[in-house]
């Protein structure tokens, strides 16, 4: 039996290497099977519920489609504004009502940090954190480290920058914790002072990996393996003036990319604003719509472990 099975996956920190490792296998297997199948029959009789509170394209699709290739059902929980929370219900009476018809995996995102080990203790279904606020998003940490260990054939050892706002965006801690696990990591937090990574991030990482902030991308651009791109979060900033200020301080174009020896993999979790510029979409090293890809297939993977299948 998985060491997932029937788990809650709350932070990137809940997975170990060998979970990860065993995970990427997982789910090169079912890429393959899906090669011969539209549709596999691992959960024919099982139901997922999404339960989706802030807006969410790739995430929201991709566990759908994960769940209906494995054969499994969803039910999707509908926009907020349609629901009884627009009217008032709490959080804490939503997830009771939604874990009270049995669902047997609930996919949550939520603006609050810490929503998701709430929801867990509640549920008697397994949770799966797809968001919660600026905090974490566990899954998009194993699509990235998948997409990185199929592109580059390892992990252990790689550089990679992150660059973007790594104070609001949930996407850089978790991806952070799931790259301290394996060996030689090095990783550069590129970002303006105001933007730079939290201190609870380096503080869980501390000793586990080479880290170092700096300003600006071209002062590492061809150190790296991997530079990994992020959004301004606009919807965490309560001052707009203090966006609209910060918004232009990044930006990756294919004539910046141009100038160097080395064009590192560039990769960016989606959606992007202007701080990655279509251009670079046409160049060899451009991985952000396989990595959205991939996706699909490392949440069946996830999904297939926890409920045992």
């Amino acid at each position: 039996m998985s060491q997932l099975y029937r788990k809650d996956i709350i932070s990137a920190l809940d997975f170990t290497r060998e979970i990860m490792d065993s995970l990427f296998q997982e789910a090169d297997n079912i890429r393959r099977e899906l090669k011969d199948r539209k549709f596999l029959d691992y959960c024919r009789d099982k139901v997922m519920v999404t339960v989706f509170l802030e807006p969410s394209t790739r995430t929201r699709l991709s566990f759908h489609f994960a769940m209906i290739r494995l054969g499994g059902h969803v039910v999707d929980f509908g926009l907020e504004q349609a629901a009884s929370i627009a009217k008032g219900e709490s959080f804490e009476d939503t997830i009771k009502m939604v874990d009270g018809y049995n669902p047997d995996i609930i996919v949550l995102r939520h603006r609050e940090p810490g929503s998701a080990a709430k929801a867990a203790e509640i549920s008697s279904a397994p949770i799966i954190n797809a968001g919660d606020g600026w905090n974490e998003h566990p899954t998009q940490a194993l699509l990235d480290l998948y997409t990185i260990k199929r592109e580059l054939g390892k992990i252990d050892g790689v550089v990679i920058g992150i660059m973007g706002d790594l104070k609001y965006g949930r996407t850089p801690s978790s991806l952070s914790y799931a790259l301290s696990k394996y060996r030689d990591v090095k990783i550069f937090y590129i970002a303006p002072k105001e933007l730079q990574v939290r201190r609870e991030v380096i503080e869980r990482i501390e000793g586990l990996v080479e880290w170092s902030m700096v300003e600006r991308v071209e002062e590492v651009i061809e150190e790296l393996d991997i530079l990994y791109v992020t959004r301004l979060q606009r919807e965490r900033f309560s001052n707009p003036a203090e966006y609209e200020r910060l918004r232009g301080s990044y930006i990756i174009t294919s004539s910046l990319l141009m100038k160097f020896k080395k064009i590192p993999l560039i990769m960016h979790p989606l959606p992007r604003v202007d701080e990655l510029s279509k251009d670079v979409d046409v160049l060899p090293t451009a991985r952000y719509f396989t990595q959205a890809e991939n996706g699909v297939y490392i949440r069946a993977a996830l999904v297939k472990n926890i409920l045992g299948v």
